[in-house]
């Protein structure tokens, strides 16, 4: 019964690539955070088998810099990352990456889901929701409510209190259909525009 589900659930959403943007430079961290071992293992390689072991992903398209994809493609074999399919160049920005992969899904591909490559922990559960929910939807994404109290302010004096009922920290993988994140990550491009995550440039379509 189980099966039957979920190839009833696959043929309702249709192929599902992951795009898996690794193309920062960590400044912050002073070394890639990505290589970082965690239990021996880097914390990419936990990422990517994370993806892997989806089922509703069908493929994992990796975004990295110049300098790490060949370090990155050994990923493949030596973690039997078999989803892997495709490894292409990042851009300037998180933008310009995020598009230069989505770009790279394949052509049948009705939802995109990206991302960032440093959240290793991610659990099939979290991808699933987000999948299914952005095959009903248009778009998805895992977000948690701010414990902390927030202020805006201007010039260093405070101007506003947000509720913090209303506020939420927004994660990935955020899931969207594929016309919908292609469209708007090329407009962001187009525009010069640079956004921390992918849903703001969904938003800014409107």
């Amino acid at each position: 019964m189980a099966e039957i589900l979920k190839k009833i659930q696959k043929r309702s959403r249709g192929f599902c690539s992951a795009v898996v943007v690794a193309a920062g430079s960590s400044a912050r961290m002073g070394e890639d955070k990505l290589l970082l071992p965690l239990g021996g293992v880097p914390v990419l390689a936990r990422t990517l088998c994370a993806l892997d072991r989806c089922e509703c992903i069908d493929e994992i398209v990796l975004v990295a810099r110049a300098e790490t994809a060949e370090t990155f493609a050994a990923f493949r074999s030596r973690y039997a990352v078999h989803k892997l399919t495709k490894i292409v160049l990042g851009g300037a920005t998180r933008t310009e990456s995020a598009l230069a992969g989505v770009s790279e899904c394949a052509k049948n591909a009705a939802l995109i889901c990206i991302h960032d490559g440093a959240r290793c922990f991610v659990t099939p559960e979290i991808v699933e929701d987000a999948v299914h929910t952005a095959a009903l939807h248009f778009a998805a994404a895992p977000a948690v409510p701010l414990r902390d109290t927030v202020k805006r302010a201007e010039n260093g004096v405070v101007t506003e209190t947000p509720p913090r009922e209303e506020l939420f920290a927004v994660q990935t993988p955020q899931v969207f259909r594929a016309d919908l994140i292609k469209a708007a990550l090329t407009r962001a491009v187009e525009q010069g525009l640079s956004y921390t995550d992918d849903c703001a440039a969904a938003e800014a379509l409107g």
